[in-house]
């Protein structure tokens, strides 16, 4: 059994492995509820779906492995997983895609490596990108938001369902349109100002729906933050690079402007990878310090990508980059031992 090395002191608390799972789940509630409002029911169908296959993907690993069924499906951890994937997939994806999502999230990503709290790689975050690279076209198939459209053209639950399963999705592909991002991506003639007259799916200051999607993910990152499941560290670092460096190339809008940082902070996945990708303790660096860098390197990556990358949103990618890189950080960020003086100090002494 391998152990963590540690440091002295070792505070022990009432937070569970069971019971941070339960919160991350809660904490999840506003913005899956704000992408219900603008998109429709979809990403409660991908939910749903998710979180069956993890559960039977999780249970077959643990048969295979010969472990407790019921211990290790009672801590949640695949179900985080599965709402994570999830929301970060287009509402009403295909049921396959989510299956082999899932699959390859639970069974490659975590317990090839000898289940929770092993794993090198964010699993939700590795398999979106397998997906995304694999399959591009259903993995960009967003539909317009409210208020883009009109309300009848959103899909209810029946039709969500129905589009996953592949029975209605010629109905809604008519309704379907690029994100923000890939719209200022693409963009190489127009103003912002004119892009954004010309496109109904910007919003006031990022795209619509896109916006409250994100404050209710920020909403959610701040109650765990109250709870104390994760410092403030990672997520700070990494919004504040990623708010300096938009700032530092924003030209004030002309037709090769990447886009002002409130956009990049309201855009995409900003707000939900910052609170609950880039917090996962399993996959980022450990010390507070290490995890100062680790945030800021990803703030830096996901604005490079966006703007000179192949891909108009690059949270997941910037997250795996620096899942590569945690061990190093750590390495060179190692806290004192408590009750050591810092070595140059002992050097000197």
């Amino acid at each position: 059994m391998a152990f963590l090395k540690l440091s002295s002191p070792h505070a022990h608390g009432p937070m569970s492995t069971p019971r941070v799972m339960r919160l991350v789940l809660l904490a999840t509630l506003p913005g899956i509820v704000s992408l219900t409002w603008f998109f429709g029911f979809g990403t409660l169908v991908n939910i749903l779906w998710a979180s069956l296959f993890a559960l039977a993907f999780e249970a077959l690993a643990l048969k295979l492995r010969r472990r407790p069924l019921a211990f290790y499906l009672s801590d949640c951890s695949a179900l985080v997983t599965a709402f994570l994937l999830a929301i970060a997939l287009p509402p009403a994806a295909p049921v396959w895609l989510i299956a082999v999502g899932i699959g390859f999230a639970i069974l490659i990503c975590k317990h090839m490596y000898g289940g929770m709290g092993y794993n090198p790689f964010n699993p939700a975050m590795a398999a979106y990108v397998l997906l995304l690279i694999s399959f591009p076209v259903d993995m960009t198939n967003w539909l317009a938001p409210r208020g883009a459209i009109s309300v009848a053209e959103l899909p209810g639950p029946i039709d969500a369902l129905l589009r996953s399963l592949g029975a209605a999705s010629t109905q809604f592909d008519a309704v379907t349109m690029a994100t923000p991002l890939d719209l200022l991506k693409q963009n190489d003639a127009l103003l912002l100002d004119d892009l954004w007259a010309q496109s109904p799916q910007f919003g006031q200051f990022a795209g619509l729906g896109w916006e409250w999607a994100n404050v209710g993910f920020l909403l959610g990152g701040l109650y765990l933050l109250y709870r104390r499941v994760f410092t403030w560290h990672a997520p700070v670092s990494m919004l504040a690079s990623l708010t300096v460096i938009a700032a530092l190339f924003y030209d004030g809008g002309s037709s090769a402007s990447g886009g002002s940082p409130l956009f990049h902070l309201l855009s995409g996945a900003t707000m939900f990878g910052a609170f609950f990708i880039v917090t996962d303790p399993v996959t980022s660096a450990v010390s507070n310090r290490g995890r100062v860098f680790y945030g800021a390197v990803i703030g830096i990556l996901v604005y490079t990508i966006r703007s000179w990358g192949n891909y108009p949103d690059a949270v997941a990618f910037a997250v795996l980059l620096m899942n590569f890189a945690a061990p190093f950080i750590d390495h060179y960020t190692q806290p004192r031992t408590y009750g050591h003086k810092p070595r140059q100090n002992r050097e000197k002494s």
